[in-house]
């Protein structure tokens, strides 16, 4: 089995797409109004229409609900990345923080609520955890 994606159900679909755009700087394939995905080399993430949700179940997902799931990126460089966003991220949580795991990380909200890490490992054993 793989890990493939993780897909965010918003009430507004170029929104999020364009925040990802600009925070991740990845460009969206768009396959619709309604569906989006960036793909990175590792995951993808896909952002998805509420008028998607009754394809799967009615009523099984809600926009800007989100209070359990954490959306995670490797960065070269979080305290770069951080300079980079400040301004353009409305909400963030942390400022770049070293983690007992040995990652330095940041926290933001995304516009639905959703919570976001990049993060950059900076001890050795998270470097050697992640090196390619």
């Amino acid at each position: 089995m793989d890990f493939v994606s993780i897909r965010i159900i918003t009430g507004d679909v170029a929104r999020l797409v364009d925040f990802y755009e600009r925070a991740t700087a990845e460009r969206a394939s768009w396959a619709n109004e309604d569906f989006a995905e960036l793909r990175t080399a590792s995951a993808t993430l896909a952002i998805a229409s509420t008028r998607t949700v009754p394809l799967f179940a009615p009523g099984s997902a809600h926009p800007a609900d989100n209070r359990s799931v954490i959306i995670e990126f490797l960065v070269d460089d979080v305290d770069t990345v951080h300079q980079n966003l400040t301004g353009f991220v409305e909400e963030f949580v942390n400022e770049p923080t070293t983690m007992p795991w040995g990652n330095r990380a940041l926290l933001f909200r995304d516009p639905d609520g959703n919570l976001v890490n990049f993060f950059t490992p900076v001890t050795p054993a998270a470097i050697e955890k992640f090196a390619s």
